[in-house]
């Protein structure tokens, strides 16, 4: 992963945060099915990163290969959140 690539995920991952947080705050009847939402999105990465880490591992991926696959699923729904959130309406 790049300097920049990193940036652009931990700024986007934030971003994501901040809004889905002001979201949250301000329609309160939903946000208990809403955090499960989100938090089942986040299991699903992590089992895909888990696996696609796995895969390569086992494959004889070198270390940075292994990495990028294990953060893949995140940054791709990171971005996607992200471009949803901020799309103009």
């Amino acid at each position: 992963m790049t300097p920049f690539t990193a940036a652009a995920f931990a700024w986007q991952a934030g971003t994501v945060f901040a809004l889905r947080s002001l979201g949250l705050w301000s329609d309160p009847v939903r946000a208990q099915a809403l955090l499960a939402e989100y938090a089942l999105e986040k299991q699903r990465a992590f089992v895909a990163g888990s696996m696609a880490a796995g895969r390569a591992a086992l494959s004889g991926a070198d270390p940075a290969r292994v990495m990028a696959a294990a953060l893949r699923p995140a940054q791709r729904r990171v971005k996607a959140n992200h471009r949803s959130l901020t799309a103009p309406r």
